[in-house]
């Protein structure tokens, strides 16, 4: 008998609940293009309220919200600051490049996490020869960082700084609202540190489609017009909407369960030899782990998990992640966990790679 598919590949992957396929179902659509359509218009009006913003603009996706902040925020040739393994620099197919024509300066976190200090010498100089620094951008959670909460006090600083500094300031908030639940801070005192706020509906608060980018009107108004730009305008998008209305009104607190049941994966590899936790704890609803070399790649570990029904991501050679979600219960949870205790002890020892053994003594 087939072992049951447990998907901890991403949040991305959930499917609507019955209720919320009722709820889109009833939804009442009309033409957004022009401005119409009242689901979606009701979803801008909470979202809005929400991050404690004038306004809000729906999206197909998050990298779509991202690239609109960049673009309203910068003009050709300035810069951007984020961080190195961040999201909008990795992730998003060089979209500040192809569509806004800037650059990006990463700067190396801590997984994923900056401080002040580290942005100090980070504005180029008014001069000709340089760009010109205008945009900071952060990630929270910060997903390469193994989901960590940035903490409130660092935004606090590097906020500041950057505002008396002149620099525009967005926030990449695809898992906002986990951060939220794990620390009890509403997402509004996260979200007014901000001149733009992004959040995704598709990922932990199981929506199919879209995200939004939260701001000051004027600037709303401008995104909406680069929003066409993109390709972005909608028509009957209500139809999309109303799942991201359903999941701000019903998922928000049940993310508390995905970081839990985050906790019983985390502690079954911390439990098995060749797996290491990276890093160490835990706080959100992803799961980042190495592989050790000796057993192998990480994708032949992968293989041998999604040969026993269980799927995760490869991240690197010997990276993997793992991802809770609604999709995933606690029995779900807990058979993944027993599937990589029996599954990576018995992988069979490899000889060390040349590369593994790069620097030790006697190579």
């Amino acid at each position: 008998m087939a072992e049951p598919i447990i998907d901890l590949r991403s949040d991305t992957v959930t499917k609507p609940t019955p209720a919320m396929r009722e709820f889109i179902a009833r939804a009442e659509v009309a033409d957004d293009v022009w401005c119409e359509d009242p689901t979606i218009n009701s979803l801008q009006e909470k979202v809005a309220k929400l991050l404690g913003k004038e306004a809000s603009l729906y999206v197909t996706s998050g990298t779509m919200s991202n690239q609109i902040a960049v673009k309203v925020h910068t003009q050709p040739g300035d810069e951007v600051l984020c961080e190195t393994s961040c999201h909008i620099y990795n992730y998003e197919a060089g979209g500040p490049a192809v569509l806004s024509h800037v650059m990006c300066r990463p700067i190396s976190g801590r997984h994923g996490i900056l401080d002040l200090k580290d942005f100090d010498g980070m504005i180029r100089p008014p001069n000709e020869h340089f760009v010109h620094t205008r945009l900071v951008c952060l990630e929270n959670t910060h997903n390469r960082g193994g989901g960590k909460v940035f903490p409130l006090e660092n935004i606090v600083r590097i906020t500041g700084w950057a505002r008396e500094h002149g620099l525009a300031t967005h926030l990449d908030g695809a898992r906002l609202m986990n951060a939220s639940v794990a620390t009890g801070i509403p997402a509004i005192e996260y979200a007014k540190h901000f001149d733009t706020v992004s959040i995704c509906f598709s990922k932990g608060l199981g929506a199919p489609i879209g995200s939004a980018l939260a701001g000051p009107a004027e600037l709303i108004v401008r995104a909406r017009r680069v929003r066409k730009v993109f390709g972005g305008g909608m028509r009957q998008g209500g139809m999309a909407a109303a799942g991201a209305l359903y999941a701000i009104e019903h998922n928000i607190d049940r993310l508390r369960e995905d970081h839990e049941n985050a906790q019983v994966i985390a502690q079954a590899i911390r439990e098995t030899d060749g797996l290491r936790l990276d890093p160490p704890d835990v706080e959100t609803n992803l799961i980042w782990f190495q592989v050790e070399p000796e057993l192998g790649t990480a994708a032949e570990v992968a293989q041998r998990l999604k040969s026993r029904g269980v799927l995760v991501s490869v991240g690197g050679p010997q990276t993997l992640r793992a991802c809770t979600h609604l999709d995933v219960n606690r029995p779900q949870a807990e058979h993944a966990a027993e599937v990589i205790r029996e599954v990576v002890p018995n992988l069979s020892p490899k000889p060390p790679r040349p590369e593994a053994l790069a620097g030790q003594t006697g190579y």
